[in-house]
């Protein structure tokens, strides 16, 4: 998992905080489950985000094995063995080191992951769909790309195939776009310069960019000063409809790359605040306005949830939570993520919805008052998987079940796939004592939606 958040006090609006007892939200709504099938016994000794993608009615796996190897695993959706292929990077301890799988137009593949702070590991395929051929290209550009972390790959506007990624290092960052050309499958910048750049100074962490239904991009992101996520800092956002010409909330444009000096402020947040990056997201209201959500501590010190939006020309955050809880994080390393939110979205009822869940109020979504953005009720949790499915196999102390979605779509209406395998928690990305859990079960699950 990438596993890192961090939040503080905002300008505008605010609501001390008086704990409400909301009522427990009822049962978890819960999927069926169609199908299971194993792929492979993997690494468990710590977690590490892997990848699914179903494209072209076949699904391809990205993992590493039970000796820790990034490993391939293909087949057709109408059978059920796999093709496999070893790939010649290992990984060690360090919870960053996802791994993210993509497909072009014309169905090469396109894999990236084992790296924090380290150079460029890329590889492609020679032939379409064919994982047996994947090879590792040394470079995509040729320049920064020595001080490599959080790779994402992505649609552009025009379906064109786009890669993201931080150059640095925690306090020190920038992000730059390459856009992929599969006339001479070769890579370029998109931009001239960084999207966001720390200036050497402190590091940004956005959230992926989200697309409204009129095709316009959305990114949020927080700045931390160093390594310590406890300095996570103040939550931006910028828009673009062409990921090359950004603008503000009010159609200002904005120069690239963006600073500390020049970004749109959604909540000013000090380090040490309760902020914290992976945690702060872009949704929108019934009328597709964005709403930014973050958490921060409130006046008594304990975490709550604000949702921001535009209004009257400015940004307004409102308390969303009336916890008494507080979650405090600091230090480097991967950590336990002990609070989580979702953006504010419809639900297809006309109504909008906000998942959250904590270490004491559990897991639900709020019901959101569409001209507040308040809680008028806590819905059921909608579960990805059947509990029992939550609930580690391994009779290892202290296992944890791991989840992955499907960065594909299965192609048929209703029907989704999700990664499922055990591991120990995060440990800072330090290696644990002691021998290490046995591998677990890599599987794929093949779910249904409830009505």
């Amino acid at each position: 998992m990438r596993i890192t958040m961090n939040i503080a006090a905002t300008i505008g609006w605010l609501s001390l905080s008086v704990p409400v007892a909301y009522p427990a939200p009822g049962p978890a709504v819960e999927p069926e489950l169609l199908e299971g099938l194993d792929v492979g016994r993997v690494w468990a000794g710590h977690p590490v985000e892997f990848a699914l993608l179903t494209v072209r009615g076949r699904q391809f796996v990205a993992y590493y094995d039970a000796d820790r190897r990034m490993t391939l695993a293909a087949r057709r959706l109408d059978e059920s063995e796999w093709t496999y292929r070893r790939l010649d990077s290992k990984v060690e301890w360090d919870s960053h080191n996802y791994i993210v799988l993509a497909a072009d137009a014309e169905g090469f593949l396109h894999l990236s992951g084992n790296m924090h702070n380290v150079p460029l590991i890329y590889f492609q395929t020679d032939k379409p769909l064919d994982v047996r051929t994947f090879r590792r290209v040394p470079h995509m550009v040729g320049r920064d790309e020595e001080q490599v972390t959080y790779p994402i790959f992505l649609a552009g506007p025009d379906g064109e195939l786009l890669f993201n990624y931080r150059d640095g290092r925690s306090g020190a960052g920038r992000y730059l776009y390459n856009v992929y050309d599969p006339g001479t499958r070769t890579w370029r910048r998109l931009l001239d310069q960084p999207l966001i750049d720390g200036q050497g100074q402190r590091g940004a962490y956005p959230n992926p960019l989200v697309r409204d239904r009129r095709g316009v991009y959305h990114l949020c992101w927080v700045w931390r000063d160093s390594g310590d996520c406890s300095t996570n800092h103040d939550v931006c956002y910028a828009r673009s409809r062409d990921l090359v010409h950004w603008e503000k909330s009010d159609g200002e444009p904005l120069k690239l790359p963006m600073t500390l000096e020049t970004a749109e402020y959604v909540a000013r947040i000090p380090p040490r605040g309760g902020l914290i990056n992976g945690n702060a997201h872009v949704g929108f209201d019934l009328q597709d306005r964005p709403v930014v959500s973050y958490h921060k501590f409130d006046e008594a010190g304990h975490t709550q949830v604000y949702n921001a939006r535009v209004e009257n020309g400015q940004w307004k955050s409102r308390q969303v939570s009336r916890w008494d809880y507080r979650w405090y994080f600091q230090g480097g390393g991967a950590i336990e993520v002990e609070i989580s939110i979702g953006a504010v979205q419809a639900d297809g009822q006309g109504r909008l919805t906000q998942a959250f869940a904590h270490p004491r109020a559990g897991r639900g979504r709020w019901l959101l008052d569409p001209e507040t953005l308040t809680p008028i009720e806590v819905l059921p949790a909608l579960r990805r998987a059947p509990a029992a499915l939550g609930k580690p196999e391994s009779t290892f102390p202290a296992m944890r079940v791991q989840w992955v979605d499907d960065a594909g779509d299965s192609g048929d209406p209703g029907v989704y796939y999700l990664l499922r395998w055990e591991t120990l928690p995060a440990n800072r990305d330090r290696p644990r004592a002691g021998d290490p859990p046995p591998p677990s079960m890599l599987r794929v699950l093949k779910l249904r939606r409830p009505d």
